[in-house]
């Protein structure tokens, strides 16, 4: 019994709503398709984590993804969420352990990338993603130009060493500011970044961003984000069980944070290695950000290379993840700026 049934809007009996299960990589993973307007556009969204599904498979008929609103955009596009192996629908005990790496999940959104071309007969895309689907975003759209006609990053990740050393230096003036003398003996004895031995000296900084909620800013009111707001999103969801949320949030957690990963998420730096996007970017980042570093993006899109054109835009009421009123604002820009690069 769902304790959430209520959905924010359906799809007519002439447009798409429709979840599928297909192969990608050597295992089975699941898509959602939705659009008021079949033939339209395609926009492909990686969401964040490893192992957070929202957006994803979850959204179905659900308007506020806490990234972005969706009601306003499928009436221009069709809209699909994937669910990334080892999390939420995707999630099999099955899989392999040694295949958790950035590598493979790239080459899983390629995939999926050419069987939306296939099946709708479009040689191109549009492109987004969400923090960790940053990662694996970007570097799409570096190696496949040719696959997208856009690509946007939303709380985009740079440079995870680079990042971590600032929210270490955040983290420890946190502390200091709360005497919280545990904190502060945690971090000492992890010490800075990087964090590349293993899984155990990566999760201290984790647990204190956690703990200071760097991921969430309260503007207020009841149209901030919280973790719960995207836990909601899941119990509400139409074809998510309870089992599947255990999965997504517990057991695909501990498959996907696998040391491979940890090293994969600590040697990557796109200030080097894409200094250049040979499509029309857009970024969007919340300016309360504690989780990655505004500075960070600051920097990386003052040196990126985008000769079709590149734009940034801050968020007042969000940090990590996007207050309601920025998510309709992000919506807004998104179709601009699908629409505006449509034809490069």
């Amino acid at each position: 019994m769902k304790i959430f049934k209520k959905s924010d809007y359906t799809i007519t009996k002439n447009g798409i709503s429709q979840l599928e299960t297909i192969p990608i990589g050597g295992i089975k993973q699941s898509i959602l398709i939705q659009t008021e307007k079949p033939g339209s556009p395609i926009l492909l969204f990686i969401h964040g984590g490893p192992s957070m599904p929202v957006p994803g498979v979850s959204n179905r008929g659900t308007d506020y993804t806490l990234v972005m609103t969706t009601k306003e955009l499928i009436k221009n596009f069709t809209v699909v969420f994937w669910d990334q192996r080892g999390t939420g629908k995707s999630f099999s005990k099955d899989i392999p352990k040694e295949t958790m790496n950035l590598k493979q999940f790239i080459d899983d959104a390629k995939d999926v990338t050419d069987y939306l071309r296939s099946r709708f007969k479009q040689d191109k895309l549009h492109l987004a993603a969400h923090s960790w689907g940053s990662v694996i975003g970007l570097n799409l759209a570096y190696k496949y130009p040719e696959k997208y006609f856009s690509y946007t990053g939303f709380s985009q990740i740079t440079n995870w060493v680079e990042n971590d050393k600032l929210s270490y230096k955040w983290l420890i003036e946190m502390a200091a500011e709360t005497n919280n003398k545990r904190a502060l003996a945690e971090l000492a004895a992890v010490g800075e970044p990087p964090y590349t031995k293993d899984f155990k000296q990566w999760s201290v900084i984790r647990k204190w961003q956690l703990k200071y909620r760097t991921m969430f800013y309260d503007a207020g009111d009841k149209k901030s984000a919280s973790f719960f707001s995207g836990l909601k999103i899941m119990l509400r969801s139409p074809d998510y069980s309870l089992i599947d949320i255990y999965n997504s949030l517990l057991r695909g957690f501990k498959l996907s944070y696998t040391d491979a990963l940890i090293h994969d998420i600590n040697t990557f730096d796109f200030f080097s290695e894409v200094p250049a996007l040979n499509v029309p970017v857009m970024f969007i980042h919340g300016s309360k950000e504690k989780h990655v570093m505004p500075e960070l993006i600051t920097r990386y899109f003052e040196d990126l290379d985008a000769p079709k054109g590149k734009s940034l835009h801050w968020s007042e009421k969000s940090s990590h993840v996007f207050h309601f009123d920025d998510a309709r604002e992000n919506e807004q820009r998104l179709i601009r700026h699908l629409l505006e690069t449509q034809c490069n």
